[in-house]
């Protein structure tokens, strides 16, 4: 839905404000992207997922409650590189060497299917 004129004029003289007001903020939100955050975090989510899978393997006979810490570590942060993954393929862009097997698998798999 469209904003009006006057919901427009409103919007345009906040920006105008908050680029008076903080202009440093300002300019890190408008180079900010979703493929900023992205490289970002996906690195972490990696390392978090071996970390909980280190976790989980040393403790599962000891600690139970330490290893199920670390099975959740690692549910937490496959859940974000699932949901990069997703992401990156809605748009289209095979960033990697992963992205690019599994577009390749898929089409081979929507071909034999």
């Amino acid at each position: 839905m469209p904003l009006n004129d006057r919901e427009q004029k409103i919007l345009e003289e906040i920006e105008k404000q908050f680029y008076a007001d903080d202009p440093k903020l300002a300019q890190t939100v408008a180079r900010t992207t979703l493929e900023s955050i992205s490289q970002r975090w996906t690195p972490l989510a990696v390392g978090g997922f071996i970390i909980g899978v280190i976790i989980m393997l040393a403790f599962f006979t000891t600690q139970v409650f330490i290893a199920g810490a670390g099975f959740v570590i690692m549910v937490i942060s496959a859940g974000w590189i699932a949901v990069d993954l997703r992401r990156r393929n809605a748009t289209g862009a095979a960033t990697g060497p992963v992205d690019s097997w599994i577009s390749r698998l898929r089409q081979r798999w929507q071909r034999d299917g």
